[in-house]
C-alpha cells in the first residue's frame, strides 16, 4: 500500500557479503510508481541499496557506495493478476564475476540484462549492517510499493537458490510456494507471513527478528495461492488506482470503465462495491457486468452503456442492458451506500442489492425463475467480469479482502466461504478467486 512500509534496524551487522532475499509480490498500481522499492538499505548518499521497480516495469537490483553495481533486467512487469516469486541471491565472495549478484523469477534464474554491474570482490553491503532494513519504501519516505506481499525471507549468510521456497506443481508445471525448506536463517534472518493481522511485522523465523508497521497496511486474502479479483489496470487512460487496486478513481466528468481481473463462464459469484462519490450525471455512476468480447478492451474511453452484452445498475437507479435504459427499475445510490452483486451464469441471471436490500424484489437463489432478476445474454466462448462505471466517481471494490479500500467492513455477512463481505452471500454463491472459480466454476 502506498504510504505503507516496514522497517527494522539490527542491533549487530551480520554477514554483508553474502545473503538471500525471497519474496512472493503482486503489483497494484503501476501509474506514477517510478523507483517503487520492494527492499532497501540507506546509510547516506555513498552507502545504499534498493531493490526496485522503475516506470519502465523493469526491476533493478542497486547498491552504491561511491560506484554503482546494478543488474536491471530486460523483462518487464506488467501483469496486475499474477503473483510473481522473487529470489535475490547475494555472495560477493565469489571469484567469478557475473554471479555476485542473482535474481531468480519463479524459480528460474535471469540471464538478459539491461544493465549489469557486478559488484567488485569482497566488498561489503549496506544491507545486513546496523542501518535500518525497509520493506516497501526507500529513504526516508519516498518510493513506496503499491500492491500485495507474502513470505518475505530473508537468510543472513547463504545465498540460496529459489528451491528452498518454491517447487514446482506436477501436475500444472506452475512454480508455487512451498514452506522455506533448509534454511538457516542467521543473525539478522527473518520470515514475514503476514499471517498475525494484528502483528504483520511478526518474523516466524525463530530468530525473533520482528518489523515495524508504519501506514495503512493491512491483511489481505489474497495469497500467493489463491488470487483475487481485483480491478484491472492494462486498459488505456485509466482511473488513479490505490488501495492494492480495489479503489478506483476518476474525478472528471468523462466516461471511464474498469473490469476485473478475473471473470467466470459459469458458476454463481457475488461481490461488492461502496460508492465513495457518486455523479449521477448521464448515470455515469454504475456497476455491473461486462462481456469480455466488449468495446471496453478496445477503446479507452468507453461509456458504460456503450458495450455489447453488458448490464449496469446507474446511480440514477436505472438499469443499462446493452445501452437500453430503464429509468425506473431501482433505488438511486449515493455517497456512501454499498451495491452487492450476485451473478448466476449457471442460469444467466443478474441481481444487485442496495445496502442488503435486493432491487426489482430480486431473489438470487430463485435459480431458472430469476425472481427479479436481470437475464443477460448467453455465452458463448466469451466470459463475463465484474464492472465499475465512472462519471466523476470513486469506487471502492470488495472481492472478498473485507475492505472498501482502507476502511475494513462493519461486520461480516454470512455465508463468505473464507471471504468477508458486509452483507451476506447468497447460499449458492462465491468470491471471485482462483480456488473457488476451479471448484464451482
Amino acid at each position: 500500500m502506498a504510504s505503507t512500509y516496514l522497517t527494522r534496524t539490527p542491533s549487530s551487522a551480520g554477514n554483508r557479503q553474502k545473503w538471500t532475499l525471497s519474496a512472493w509480490i503482486k503489483f497494484g498500481n503501476f501509474a506514477g510508481s517510478a523507483g517503487s522499492v520492494l527492499f532497501s538499505a540507506y546509510a547516506d548518499a555513498n552507502d545504499n541499496f534498493k531493490i526496485s521497480f522503475g516506470d519502465t516495469y523493469q526491476l533493478s537490483m542497486r547498491f552504491y557506495n561511491g560506484s554503482e553495481y546494478q543488474l536491471t533486467l530486460n523483462r518487464l512487469f506488467r501483469d496486475p493478476s499474477a503473483w510473481y516469486h522473487l529470489v535475490f541471491a547475494v555472495d560477493t565472495t565469489l571469484t567469478s564475476g557475473g554471479d555476485r549478484f542473482k535474481i531468480y523469477l519463479n524459480g528460474v534464474r535471469e540471464t538478459s540484462f539491461a544493465n549489469a554491474n557486478d559488484p567488485t570482490k569482497d566488498v561489503n553491503m549496506t544491507i545486513n549492517n546496523t542501518t535500518p532494513m525497509q520493506i516497501g519504501r526507500y529513504s526516508t519516505g519516498s518510493n513506496y510499493f503499491d500492491g500485495y506481499m507474502n513470505h518475505v525471507a530473508f537468510v543472513d549468510g547463504t545465498a540460496l537458490t529459489p528451491s528452498n521456497f518454491g517447487e514446482t506443481d506436477t501436475a500444472s508445471g506452475i512454480w508455487k510456494w512451498k514452506s522455506p525448506s533448509g534454511v538457516t536463517y542467521g543473525n539478522n534472518g527473518f520470515h514475514l507471513k503476514f499471517d498475525n493481522s494484528a502483528n504483520l511485522g511478526l518474523d516466524s523465523s525463530g530468530e525473533t527478528n520482528n518489523f515495524t508497521l508504519s501506514g495503512n497496511g493491512r491483511q489481505a486474502k489474497e495469497t500467493p495461492t489463491n488470487v483475487r479479483a481485483t480491478l484491472n489496470t492494462l486498459l488505456k487512460d485509466i482511473p488513479t488506482m490505490s488501495d492494492g487496486n480495489t479503489t478506483a478513481t476518476h474525478t472528471a466528468t468523462s466516461h471511464r470503465s474498469l473490469p476485473s481481473t478475473i471473470g467466470a463462464s459459469s458458476g454463481k459469484w457475488y461481490w461488492e462495491a461502496k460508492a465513495v462519490t457518486v455523479n449521477a450525471t448521464n448515470n455515469g455512476t454504475s456497476i455491473g457486468i461486462v462481456r469480455t468480447d466488449s468495446a471496453l478492451f478496445k477503446t479507452s474511453a468507453w461509456n458504460s452503456g456503450d458495450a455489447a452484452g453488458e448490464a449496469v445498475y446507474t446511480g440514477g437507479g436505472e438499469l443499462q442492458l446493452e445501452g437500453t435504459g430503464t429509468s425506473s427499475w431501482g433505488s438511486t445510490y449515493d455517497d456512501g451506500d454499498i451495491v452487492g452483486v450476485a451473478m448466476d451464469l449457471d442460469n444467466m441471471k443478474l441481481y444487485f442489492h442496495k445496502n442488503g436490500v435486493y432491487q426489482n424484489s430480486g431473489v438470487p437463489t430463485s435459480g431458472s425463475t430469476g425472481t427479479g432478476a436481470v437475464t443477460i445474454p448467453a455465452l458463448n466462448s466469451e466470459f463475463y467480469l465484474p464492472m465499475i462505471g465512472l462519471y466523476g466517481t470513486v469506487w471502492s471494490t470488495n472481492f472478498g479482502n473485507g475492505y472498501f479500500g482502507t476502511t475494513a467492513i462493519t461486520s461480516a455477512g454470512s455465508n463468505g466461504n473464507g471471504s468477508l463481505f458486509e452483507y451476506d452471500v447468497p447460499s449458492g454463491y462465491y468470491a471471485l478467486n482462483t480456488k473457488n472459480i476451479n471448484t464451482y466454476g
